[in-house]
């Protein structure tokens, strides 16, 4: 049987896990979310709303934005849309990569940086800020499953690709107009 934990900071760290790598009870966690999405539907721009790319470099910089906190930089803030949302045009295979690693790779620095603490940092004041780690803390896990639920929508709202594509692009066939029908 599981240990019961006593700390609030354990159980904080439980949560963020299970919101980002599994385990929770409300769905999806956001890595079981983006694991199966292709580079064409993390690109996919529906009018006036995020792509799905986007808000993985948004998860990313309001991590990077927690631990920067936590390292007690008061002057770091995210300032300008290209730093909240990223300058992102076409998403190729090594672009969405490269997002869903610095993703991950900020989850694992963040849980790091909360190795050494006790329940006294969650009632310290966030540097530069008028509220405490606790909050702070919290608010990243509600920033995370907002947008993993934003995230579920538009994967459900993409245009749908061949099953016998790798690519995401129709190859073309003999048995469709392809361009080449006067060679045959």
């Amino acid at each position: 049987m599981e240990e019961l934990q006593t700390r609030e900071i354990d159980r904080i760290k439980t949560l963020l896990n299970a919101a980002f790598h599994g385990g929770s009870w409300h769905g999806p966690s956001v890595l079981e979310n983006v694991k199966d999405i292709k580079p064409k539907t993390a690109g996919n721009r529906q009018k006036g709303i995020h792509t799905i790319a986007e808000l993985v470099y948004h998860m990313t910089t309001w991590r990077i934005f927690v631990l920067k906190k936590i390292q007690g930089e008061a002057e770091f803030d995210i300032r300008t849309e290209k730093q909240n949302w990223g300058n992102l045009k076409e998403i190729d295979e090594f672009e969405w990569e490269t997002l869903q690693m610095e993703l991950t790779l900020s989850h694992d620095e963040l849980m790091s940086s909360l190795e050494d603490k006790d329940d006294n940092f969650l009632l310290e004041i966030v540097p530069g800020s008028e509220y405490d780690f606790y909050t702070l803390l919290h608010g990243i896990i509600n920033h995370d499953l907002y947008h993993n639920g934003q995230i579920g929508i538009l994967k459900k709202m993409a245009p749908k690709s061949s099953k016998f594509d790798d690519d995401d692009e129709m190859k073309s066939s003999r048995y469709f107009n392809d361009g080449f029908d006067d060679e045959y």
